[in-house]
C-alpha cells in the first residue's frame, strides 16, 4: 500500500462524495419516475377506495371535459398549479377506469369553437387581465345523451373536496335515476321567495349539496301517505304534525323505510322563536312525540343540552372571551370513530341541542354517534333564550351534571305500530324488517351561518366549511340511503384546522382565570344595583350617597381595576406564549424535514469513507 498517496484519497473524497450522491439522485429520479408519495393528511393526493369502488360500478361510458385556459392563466399562478392537481387527478381515475372513463383537456382559447362549446355547456366564464379576457376553469361530465353534469368552476380553495366532487359526479352519471329524498320541514331550507324583498333564495348550503345527489321530494307537513318509492325520509324540525302525517310515517318505517329525524328544543332558525318568550307550548321547539313514546325513547322538547368543556367562543368583554355554553364545537373525542357517518369528521358545530336516549323497554338499541362531555347540563329553554344577549347568565348558574348527553343517534331494531288501534286497510302492524332511524337533537347545525363562510370569487358566492356539519348531513342521507362509497371521500378535511394543541393552551388559561372573572361580573352587578338604588333615593329626595358609601365605591372600583389590569396580563401571556408555540412549530416544519434529509446523507456519506479507508488499509 502506498502511503504517500493516502492525503490525496482523503482530498478526493468528498467531491467523489458529492458525484456519488448525484449519481444517486438520478438514477432514484429515472427508477422511480411516477411514483409519488402522498404525505398530507388524510391522503388527499391519492385515490380513496370509495372513488375506486365508484369506478369499479361504472357499466356506461363517461365523459369528461376540462375546459382550462392556458393562455389567460398566465398571471395566475393559484390556478396554474391546481389544474395540473385536477388534470392529474383526473388522469390517474381514467387509468383506474380502463377505459370506461374517457378524459379530454381542452383549452378554450378566445373567438374558437372551444370557447363556444364551453359557454353553450353552462360554464363560468371570468374576465381576467386588463382586456378582460374570458378564463374558463370548468369541468363538463357526461354519459352520452342521457345526462350531463357541470362543475362551472373549480376553485383551488376547495383542494380538499375535489376527490368527492369528482367521485359524485361519476357516481351520479353512472346511475340510472337518483334515489329520492323526501323532505319535510317547518324551515325554509330549500328554494324560497322572501316575502317582504320578493327576492329569491337558493336555500341553506347543505340543501343545495343534497339536491346535487338526490331527488328532493318537498312534502307538505300534513301528507298523509309516504310513497314506497321515497328512499329516505327527513324531518326537519317537524312541529305540531298532524296524527295522519305521523300515521304515515309510522307506516313508512314498518315498512322498512329509513327515517332521518332533525328535532329541536330551540330553533334558533324559526321564525316563531326570535328569541321571544313563548306562550303555552314552547313554539320554537319540534318532537314527534306519539312515536317516539311508542318507540321507547325519551326526549324533552323544553330542555337544553350546556356544556361547558365544548362551550364556544361567542365574543369578548373587558378582553376577556365570553363562552356562550349552548353553542357547542364538538371535536372527534365526541363524535363515534367506529360508525361510518362520524369517523372521519373533525368537528361538529351545535346550537342548543337536545338530549335523546331509549328506555329499558324499547325495542330499538341506541348508537350513539354524538355525545356532550361530562361537564354538561341540561336547562329549560326559557332559561337559553333568556340569556341570548347575556351568556354569562348561563355559566354563573352552570352545575354540571357528571353525565354526558347524546345529542345525535341511531336506533335500530324491530318496532311495532304506534297506532294499533287504528285498525285501518293494509295497515301494517310490525315491522318487516329492522327499523332504520336517525335522530339528531338539533336543527341549526344545518344553517348555514354554524358552518360555512361565504366569500366572493370573481364575483360568484363560494362557501367555504369552517366545521363538518354539512359533511355530517349528507354522510347521514347516503348512508339511510345504503350509498358508502362516498362517505369515505367525502371532505377530508374543513378550511379552519387550528392546532388542538393551541386551544388546549388557551383553554386552560382561560378556566384558570374563570373564577375571578364570574366573582368579578357579580360584583360588578351588586355595585350596580347599589347605585341603582342610591340613585332611586337620590331622585325621591332621601338623601345624597354619605362618605362611607364613596369609600366603598372607590375601593371597588380599585379592586376592580386591579382584576382587569391582571386579567390583561394574562391576555398578554397567553398571547405570548401561543406565538411561541406557533414559531416553534414552524421551525420544526421547515427544518426538520430537511435536517433528517442532510443527517441521512452525511451518514451515508460517512460510512462511505469509512468503507473506502477500511478498504484502503487492508
Amino acid at each position: 500500500m502506498n502511503l504517500s498517496r493516502q492525503p490525496y484519497a482523503n482530498y478526493l473524497a468528498l467531491p467523489l462524495l458529492a458525484i456519488g450522491t448525484l449519481l444517486l439522485l438520478f438514477a432514484s429520479s429515472q427508477l422511480f419516475r411516477g411514483v409519488a408519495f402522498d404525505l398530507t393528511d388524510k391522503q388527499i393526493h391519492t385515490l380513496s377506495g370509495g372513488t375506486l369502488k365508484i369506478i369499479e360500478e361504472i357499466d356506461k361510458p363517461i365523459t369528461l371535459k376540462l375546459y382550462y385556459s392556458e393562455t389567460a392563466a398566465r398571471d395566475l399562478p393559484q390556478f396554474r398549479v391546481y389544474s395540473q392537481r385536477v388534470s392529474e387527478l383526473l388522469q390517474s381515475i381514467a387509468e383506474k377506469s380502463k377505459g370506461k372513463i374517457i378524459f379530454r383537456q381542452i383549452d378554450p382559447e378566445p373567438f374558437s369553437e372551444a370557447e363556444d362549446e364551453a359557454a353553450a355547456s353552462g360554464l363560468q366564464s371570468v374576465p381576467v387581465g386588463n382586456s378582460g379576457e374570458s378564463f374558463y376553469f370548468g369541468l363538463v361530465g357526461s354519459n352520452g345523451k342521457q345526462k350531463t353534469l357541470l362543475m362551472p368552476f373549480i376553485d383551488p380553495n376547495k383542494e380538499a373536496s375535489l376527490e368527492y366532487d369528482l367521485a359524485k359526479m361519476i357516481g351520479s352519471l353512472n346511475l340510472a335515476k337518483q334515489p329520492v329524498l323526501g323532505v319535510i320541514s317547518s324551515l325554509l331550507t330549500g328554494p324560497s321567495v322572501n316575502a317582504l324583498t320578493g327576492q329569491p333564495s337558493l336555500g341553506w348550503v347543505f340543501d343545495r349539496k343534497l339536491s346535487e345527489s338526490y331527488e328532493v321530494r318537498r312534502l307538505q307537513p300534513d301528507v298523509s301517505v309516504i310513497d314506497e318509492d321515497v328512499d329516505v325520509l327527513m324531518l326537519v324540525h317537524p312541529k305540531a304534525i298532524p296524527e295522519p302525517t305521523l300515521y304515515a310515517i309510522d307506516q313508512y318505517v314498518l315498512r322498512g323505510g329509513h327515517l332521518l329525524v332533525f328535532i329541536d328544543p330551540n330553533a334558533e332558525s324559526d321564525s316563531a322563536n326570535a328569541y321571544l318568550p313563548d306562550s303555552g307550548a314552547a313554539s320554537s321547539a319540534s318532537d314527534l312525540g306519539p312515536l317516539f313514546k311508542a318507540w321507547g325513547l325519551e326526549y324533552d322538547p323544553r330542555m337544553v343540552v350546556l356544556d361547558s368543556q365544548n362551550a364556544l367562543q361567542v365574543g369578548a368583554v373587558n378582553e376577556v372571551p365570553q363562552y356562550h355554553l349552548e353553542v357547542l364545537g364538538l371535536s372527534k373525542d365526541y363524535l363515534n370513530q367506529k360508525d361510518v357517518v362520524t369517523a372521519d369528521l373533525e368537528k361538529l358545530n351545535f346550537s342548543s341541542a337536545g338530549s335523546i336516549s331509549a328506555t329499558e323497554q324499547s325495542p330499538l338499541k341506541l348508537e350513539a354517534l354524538v355525545q356532550s362531555s361530562t361537564s354538561s347540563q341540561l336547562v329549560d329553554s326559557q332559561t337559553v333564550k333568556s340569556a341570548a344577549n347575556a351568556p354569562e347568565s348561563l355559566r354563573r348558574n352552570f352545575k354540571p351534571s357528571g353525565e354526558a348527553f347524546v345529542l345525535a343517534a341511531r336506533f335500530s331494531g324491530k318496532l311495532k305500530s304506534a297506532f294499533a288501534e287504528k285498525s285501518a286497510a293494509n295497515q301494517v302492524m310490525t315491522s318487516q324488517k329492522p327499523a332504520q332511524i336517525i335522530i339528531v337533537t338539533d336543527t341549526d347545525l344545518l344553517a348555514d351561518r354554524m358552518w360555512v363562510i361565504e366569500q366572493n370569487i370573481f364575483g360568484s358566492p363560494v362557501f367555504d366549511d369552517i366545521a363538518n356539519n354539512g359533511d355530517f348531513a349528507i354522510n347521514l342521507v347516503d348512508n339511510l340511503a345504503g350509498d358508502p362509497n362516498l362517505i369515505s371521500l367525502r371532505t377530508r378535511t374543513v378550511s379552519s384546522r387550528p392546532f388542538a394543541r393551541i386551544e388546549k393552551i388557551q383553554r386552560s388559561a382561560e378556566l384558570r382565570y374563570h373564577d375571578k372573572q364570574n366573582q368579578l361580573q357579580s360584583d360588578l352587578e351588586a355595585l350596580n344595583q347599589k347605585l341603582l338604588q342610591l340613585q332611586a333615593r337620590n331622585q325621591a329626595g332621601a338623601g345624597s350617597v354619605n362618605a362611607l358609601e364613596k369609600n366603598e365605591i372607590a375601593r371597588y372600583q380599585k379592586q376592580k381595576m386591579a382584576i382587569r389590569s391582571e386579567l390583561r396580563q394574562v391576555q398578554r401571556q397567553l398571547n405570548t406564549d401561543i406565538e411561541n408555540l406557533i414559531s416553534r412549530l414552524k421551525l420544526i416544519n421547515i427544518f426538520l424535514v430537511p435536517g433528517i434529509v442532510v443527517l441521512f446523507s452525511f451518514a451515508l456519506g460517512f460510512r462511505l469513507l469509512l468503507r473506502r479507508r477500511a478498504i484502503a488499509n487492508s
